[in-house]
């Protein structure tokens, strides 16, 4: 595991400055303190900052070089099959000098080129330069676990694992893009091809991208598909899943330093701790964070399994007190993100990074397997949009009229289904996964900043990606989005973060590739039946886990922020939010801003994601645009 970077002068009279490769880095050393390099040969600059998880000794070194010397390659992440391919390699006369994963890529692209990602089963990016071509190669894995930004401009091209080590160079300007601002305020992360800083992107998951002579080419190398459906009971379809878990666990487990578990305590992490538990000889290291406030504590289920399973627990409960993480998120982050469950994160991460440097988590679990409530919401109104559209249209009229002073909650409740209900299938799902719904973000932006996002000809990225999916299901073509979107975008980005702030590396048992593929083809009543989330998930695991985890409902990573806002952090939202520096961004209509705020902390109303939405977007602004990040 380890942070990449690099740079290609476009020109020849140009050159590399070695010292920009070392500040470059710097900046990235929080993803690989145990061993750092750079390399130029004046016209190219790679950079690697190493975690070292295989082979700890000198010869896992990064820039690593071919043994011919052509190639020269940085790498971020983990293949999990490479001891397959590395006897394969052995086997057709390749000789390697470490046993790294690196090398074995290496090797692949020597004989087979871009092709060599078919081979790769893993969370990966990486960079190759060919010295003989000219060339850069950029790789991203197909689930998007691993980062990769870019930036092109006149006479150079750079990238790196996050966007602060591209900042280092000078001649790279600090600009916000309103595009991925307006998708902050919209869904609490950037765009899924772009980037909050002007002129960056990212290399999408599943993706390559080729520079030479100044030309940028992208590949896309792999798709998820949901068709044709395997045609199968849920007896013939668990005895495949099950060795397919456990092979998925297996894989995760190479390492040459101490492992352990994320465990919330939910079934996915549950399952993953069960897993490796069957392959372990010792106790698994398990480790939950928690909260006070009973209605967001995970930690009596977690202790369940730990029990359950005889693992090593460690635990940690999170308060108002972390709010010195709040800056340090930012920093970390690069972009505004505002998931709110990023601080949990990093507080895990720096719990578990004190025993382990690798840990396997639950993630994916949820979009693979159908968990999301939403999915469920999704299945079960396909009923009601077979009534008349104008009868749906009408719903929303009828209840304005609602008695509110009989039970206030219910009738707001009620009246935003029944405005949900008068849209059609993919707008209504847009809105439950927005923080702010158009009418709110028409009310809140500046007639300006409105202007500006007006002209983006992808803002429907959401509704573009569930009409364009390959499931012929409603609810598997909103998980489909979700993995295309959500998961790699926010998900992903919240762990690798956090993950890597605290130098941990984090494995994600249930993204593996052949257990993805699997369950996407089988038919939607095996994951999702009636009103049961995770159908086969949970008959895999009944009898292995406890009966009150399989029962539990969800709760997410949540975070009592909205109690803290109105409390400890009070200061924290009116102090950045009611500036003079916030307002004079020119995004937000300043009494708008306030009329959340205020209704917040007067208990009127519950805007905690909002609020930590603005929160994100203007500490952002004040860490990278403002001045240089620290």
């Amino acid at each position: 595991m380890c942070g990449i970077a690099g740079k290609i002068v476009i020109g020849d009279d140009q050159r590399v400055d070695e010292r920009l490769l070392v500040r470059m880095a710097g900046s990235l050393r929080h993803r690989g303190p145990d061993d750092s390099g750079c390399w130029t040969d004046g016209r190219a600059g790679l950079v690697s900052t190493r975690l070292a998880v295989l082979d700890l000794s000198e010869r896992g070194h990064q820039p690593m070089p071919s043994a011919d010397g052509r190639f020269r390659i940085v790498f971020n992440g983990e293949i999990y099959n490479f001891q397959e391919l590395r006897a394969g390699l052995e086997q057709r006369g390749h000789r390697f000098r470490s046993t790294t994963d690196t090398e074995a890529i290496l090797a692949l692209y020597q004989e087979s080129g871009p092709d060599c990602l078919s081979s790769l089963s893993g969370m990966f990016a990486f960079a190759i330069w060919d010295a003989v071509d000219r060339r850069l190669f950029l790789a991203r894995d197909r689930m998007g676990k691993k980062p990769l930004y870019y930036w092109r401009g006149p006479g150079a091209f750079l990238f790196a694992s996050e966007a602060k080590a591209i900042l280092c160079d000078p001649g790279v300007p600090r600009r916000p893009d309103p595009i991925a601002v307006d998708h902050v305020v919209t869904y609490g992360y950037v765009p899924p091809e772009g980037s909050a800083f002007a002129g960056f992107r990212k290399v999408p998951p599943a993706h390559h991208l080729t520079v030479r002579d100044g030309e940028v080419a992208l590949r896309r190398y792999w798709q998820l598909r949901y068709e044709p459906k395997r045609e199968c009971s849920a007896g013939a379809a668990l005895e495949q899943l099950t060795p397919l878990l456990e092979q998925a666990v297996a894989r995760r487990l190479v390492a040459d330093v101490p492992i352990g578990a994320m465990l919330s305590g939910g079934i996915d992490s549950s399952a993953v701790v069960a897993l490796m538990r069957r392959r372990t000889s010792g106790p698994v290291r398990t480790f939950s964070i928690g909260y006070e406030s009973d209605d967001f504590n995970e930690l009596p289920y977690a202790r369940l399994a730990a029990e359950r399973f005889e693992t090593d627990h460690h635990e940690l409960v999170v308060g108002p007190e972390h709010a010195d993480l709040v800056p340090r998120l930012v920093w970390h982050y690069n972009e505004p993100f505002a998931d709110t469950s990023a601080l949990p994160a990093f507080a895990l991460s720096r719990l578990t990074r004190a025993s382990v440097t690798v840990a396997l988590s639950g993630d994916g679990g949820d979009e693979v397997f159908l968990g999301y409530p939403r999915y469920r919401r999704l299945h079960l109104a396909r009923a009601l949009d077979r009534l008349p559209r104008r009868i749906r249209r009408a719903a929303p009229a009828a209840l304005a009229a609602w008695p509110g002073a009989i039970a206030p909650s219910i009738g707001r409740r009620a009246r935003r289904q029944s405005e949900d209900l008068a849209l059609d299938r993919w707008d209504r799902y847009s809105r439950w996964l927005s923080y702010f719904d158009p009418a709110q973000r028409r009310a809140l932006y500046t007639p300006e900043f409105a202007a500006r996002v007006a002209a983006d000809p992808t803002a429907d990225r959401l509704r573009a990606a569930l009409e364009g999916s390959s499931a012929r299901d409603p609810v598997e073509a909103a998980a489909d989005a979700d993995m295309q979107l959500y998961l790699p975008e926010d998900l992903l980005v919240k762990m690798d973060v956090a993950s890597m702030a605290a130098s941990l590396e984090v494995r994600s048992p249930l993204l593996d590739q052949d257990l993805v593929e699997f369950a996407a083809r089988l038919p939607r009543s095996l994951k999702l039946r009636g009103v049961t989330r995770k159908y086969l998930l949970r008959r895999a695991m009944a009898g292995v886990l406890p009966d009150a985890i399989l029962r539990r409902r969800k709760m997410g990573f949540g975070v009592p922020m909205g109690a803290w806002f109105r409390r400890e952090w009070r200061d924290l939202v009116h102090d950045t939010l009611f500036s003079s520096r916030a307002a004079g961004r020119g995004y937000f209509v300043a009494a708008d801003v306030r009329r959340y705020v205020d209704e917040h902390m007067s208990g009127r109303a519950t805007h905690t994601h909002r609020i930590w939405n603005l929160l994100m977007i203007e500490l952002w602004h004040r860490t990278f645009i403002d001045e240089p990040a620290p």
